[in-house]
């Protein structure tokens, strides 16, 4: 009857399908190997909506195709910089590692997470905002990324960037100080820092 095949055929047809499959495995094996794989720390913020938002921005990144998540530290509540009448904020550090540089990182993945949960950039850096993500630190490389200094100087100025960096990877040594984070969170200037809090994750 037309249309019908025979067994051999249809055999034959998935010894083809199974080395189909072999080979595309073994050429995607081969191109992960070769992937550089850069493993970057990344800073948030949040003072609107910062239950809602932190949580998002953390979900978001764990989803895209491109991150792996790799380690948050907790959750910092801190005063905001420059105006006592603004909210407190959320503040976290979190490791990431990913195939992207740090330029397509900040684009094609940070920014656009801000853009959808509703960050506004204005010419106030101190404004409030729903979600900032920065990059801090990329492998351990020094260079500038858009005008902004990587290692970025925060992580000497803010008590909660240097204790969440350090409290995810307290061995890392720093590019430029060659201190660790753990003796850099020591050597921080004190204060802005309201509470810890847990990891934010949802």
């Amino acid at each position: 009857m037309s249309g019908e095949s025979h067994p051999g055929e249809r055999g034959k047809t998935r010894c083809l399908t199974i080395r189909a499959l072999r080979r595309d495995r073994d050429r995607a094996h081969a191109q992960g190997l070769r992937t550089v794989t850069h493993r970057a720390y990344l800073v948030l913020g949040s003072n609107i909506e910062k239950e809602r938002n932190v949580p998002a921005a953390l979900r978001r990144l764990a989803e895209h195709p491109d991150i792996r998540l790799v380690a948050v530290s907790s959750t910092y509540e801190t005063l905001p910089i420059g105006s006592s009448d603004a909210p407190t904020f959320y503040n976290a550090a979190l490791i990431v590692e990913t195939p992207l540089d740090a330029h397509a990182l900040k684009w094609t993945v940070l920014r656009p997470i801000e853009e959808a949960l509703g960050r506004v950039r204005t010419s106030d850096p101190n404004a409030p905002r729903t979600i900032d993500l920065d990059i801090v630190l990329f492998d351990r490389d020094v260079f500038d990324l858009d005008g902004n200094p990587i290692p970025d100087p925060d992580i000497e100025r803010y008590p909660h960037v240097a204790l969440a960096l350090a409290e995810i990877d307290p061995t890392y040594v720093h590019p430029v100080t060659g201190k660790t984070l753990a003796e850099m969170a020591k050597n921080v200037p004190s204060g802005g820092v309201l509470r810890v809090r847990p990891a934010l994750w949802a």
